[in-house]
């Protein structure tokens, strides 16, 4: 048995509302359902992969973005709030370079293993040296508190993290 509301319940589910970012860049506009997520909109409508759906709790790390110039979780955000933002994801951070060192020294230093959480922690890491030019070890610690990794135990990141600290510090490269 159809009614009313079986038509204004398929209309909700239906409709879309257009956003516009300005994503690595680039100036974007797509359509996405009132509650898809900004992770889900940036994964499977803007196609960039590099930012991972892991808990979608915002306990992981794994969907850090940029979002004007803060972290944000990307799984607890939907697309719609982000309207109007400067969104910037792993792929924009590592194509401009910004993050050169710390890949750089992540890789020497075997700090990916599996790499599922290594673009949260890039993105983490980032905002942390943005913010704090010569972290301690314990400061870098407490800001990888966020993100969840499986395969690494931590320290190569963490020695990552604050060689390139030292370096940045120094005027040097890592």
């Amino acid at each position: 048995m159809s009614g009313i509301g079986d038509d204004m319940l398929a209309e909700e589910v239906n409709e879309t509302v257009r956003v516009r970012f300005i994503v690595n860049g680039r100036k974007v506009a797509c359509d996405v359902a009132p509650r898809e997520t900004l992770v889900d909109c940036l994964r499977n409508v803007l196609e960039l992969t590099g930012t991972h759906a892991g808990c979608e709790m915002g306990a992981c790390g794994a969907c850090l973005v940029r979002l004007d110039g803060r972290s944000v979780h990307s799984c607890l955000m939907f697309a719609v709030q982000a309207d109007g933002a400067r969104i910037d994801t792993i792929e924009g951070l590592s194509e401009s370079g910004v993050i050169a060192d710390l890949q750089a020294e992540f890789h020497r230093r075997n700090a990916l293993q599996c790499g599922f959480c290594t673009p949260g922690m890039l993105v983490n890491a980032h905002e942390l040296l943005s913010q704090v030019a010569r972290p301690s070890r314990e400061e870098i610690r407490d800001a990888l508190s966020g993100n969840y990794c499986r395969c690494t135990g931590y320290e190569a990141i963490v020695d990552a993290i604050d060689v390139v600290a030292k370096a940045r510090s120094e005027g040097g490269a890592a």
